[in-house]
């Protein structure tokens, strides 16, 4: 079974954090959850990452606002791939979270999705799982047809409110 270690810096994250964890569940995925501050914890953090290297994880997703130093101090640690999810709350809406996580250095790379996408993060993490489990690609393929669907269900309702209103 494909695992996942999802972290985040505080609880007050889980709200948002919840997503990717939503996501993983719909794939089959496990996930291990675990609350360490880059800042407060740093021992903590880099117990979590080895546990997660010597226990078969696939993907490392970490949650983090403001600095944003978790997911970079992760990827520091590890050669799994490390998805930031820069959190908002912050006096700047999560734009200093989001050029934290983006602007890794050359060598030390951290996959970084929008501003509060966890749910991307999730499905991004999936995408690695399917890479050694086609039962997880195939799910991705389904989970892609419906979204394809559900927006020509919303086209459809469209053109036909336009046609009543003429």
């Amino acid at each position: 079974m494909a695992r996942v270690l999802v972290l985040m810096g505080s609880d007050s994250d889980l709200p948002t954090m919840r997503k990717a964890l939503d996501v993983l569940a719909e794939f089959g995925i496990q996930a291990d959850v675990a609350v360490a501050s880059a800042h407060r914890t740093p021992e903590r953090v880099v117990d979590l990452v080895r546990a997660a290297d010597e226990g078969g994880a696939c993907a490392i997703i970490a949650g983090a606002g403001m600095a944003a130093a978790l997911p970079g101090v992760v990827a520091a640690h590890t050669t799994l791939p490390v998805i930031g999810v820069p959190l908002s709350g912050s006096a700047l809406n999560g734009t200093d979270a989001l050029y934290s996580i983006v602007q890794m250095p050359p060598g030390i790379p951290v996959a970084t999705v929008g501003i509060d996408g966890a749910a991307n993060a999730g499905l991004l993490a999936a995408q690695i799982a399917a890479v050694a489990d086609s039962g997880i690609a195939e799910q991705l393929k389904q989970h892609r047809r419906t979204l394809a669907e559900q927006v020509e269900a919303r086209a459809r309702k469209v053109q036909d409110e336009l046609l009543r209103t003429q």
